[in-house]
């Protein structure tokens, strides 16, 4: 790339190269902005065959499968190279035509590709079968030597992983779960879901940490509530013994629909109101005696 870039000015291809390498940033993370970054040097560059694979992998990433590919066709055309012959069978799989990809395959650019084309070429076709229904035909077309290989390169894992998906969607599920184990030996990134795929096989099932902290702390925030609610419920001996009293002292009208009489404890029971009233009769009666008495001596 640093080689193509030198045929353009010295403030041009810094810019150009600027751009180039928040696409590479940003591809995996953000694609959409990658995209953006990629249109700005191919207007600065389009005759750079780097800009135009860059821009070609950006808009890939972003699922303009039509625009990828018209990209990819215009770089093979100014290097020459076979390189992207598999990810422009994968665009016509994006586009919705699997017939493509798989015509793509046969075609003799696929014998001129390294090890890592060849092993790509294959799972894009494996893809496309799939894509027709054809989940036998995929699993065979992803069985190699480089599948059956104990050697670890850089594309065993998702080699592994695509035969592994393809049995299970066959309904093989022993032979799936021993491939996703398999895959999971490989996978020393963690590039694949391997590892969740076989867990789902085996019947595990994983609880979300956070989720699972915040029930904690709603259960536990229910059970204060309930504590401050008792604590309301138990009132002080001063404040209860009040309460009492008022509602004692509480006037009812009997006139009133909704009088209800109170009840009478046992102590209220032995008393009577006019008992009250006749001894204070007696006593008024007391005193007239007195005065009348007093008058007769006058």
């Amino acid at each position: 790339m640093r080689q193509e870039l030198l045929s353009l000015p010295k403030g041009l291809a810094e810019e150009v190269a600027k751009n180039l390498v928040m696409v590479a940033r940003l591809i995996d993370e953000d694609p959409e902005q990658a995209y953006a970054y990629s249109r700005i040097a191919l207007r600065l560059a389009s005759r750079v065959a780097a800009v135009r694979e860059a821009a070609g992998f950006a808009a890939y990433a972003s699922q303009k499968y039509s625009e990828a590919l018209a990209e990819f066709r215009a770089a093979k055309r100014m290097t020459g190279s076979v390189e992207l012959w598999p990810v422009m069978a994968d665009c016509e799989r994006g586009l919705g035509r699997p017939e493509r990809a798989l015509a793509m395959a046969g075609e003799p650019e696929v014998q001129k590709l390294d090890k890592a084309g060849q092993v790509e070429m294959r799972l894009v076709a494996a893809g496309a079968r799939r894509d027709q229904g054809q989940l036998e035909a995929a699993i065979v077309t992803l069985q190699s030597p480089e599948l059956a290989s104990n050697s670890v390169q850089p594309w065993t894992a998702r080699l592994r992983y695509a035969y592994a998906d393809a049995l299970l969607a066959a309904g093989r599920e022993d032979e799936a779960r021993e491939w996703f184990a398999k895959t999971l030996e490989a996978d020393k990134e963690g590039s694949t879901d391997a590892s969740d795929r076989l867990a789902e096989l085996d019947g595990v099932e994983f609880v979300d940490a956070s989720i699972a902290t915040g029930a904690d702390d709603d259960v536990a925030g229910d059970l204060d509530d309930l504590d401050d609610e008792d604590d309301e419920d138990e009132d002080d001996p001063e404040v209860a013994a009040a309460e009492r009293a008022s509602d004692v002292a509480e006037y009812y009208d009997e006139d009133d629909d909704e009088y209800e009489p109170l009840e009478r404890s046992d102590a209220d029971a032995d008393f009577d109101v006019t008992d009250e009233v006749d001894v204070v009769e007696d006593d008024r009666d007391a005193e007239d005696d007195g005065r009348d008495a007093g008058r007769d001596k006058a």
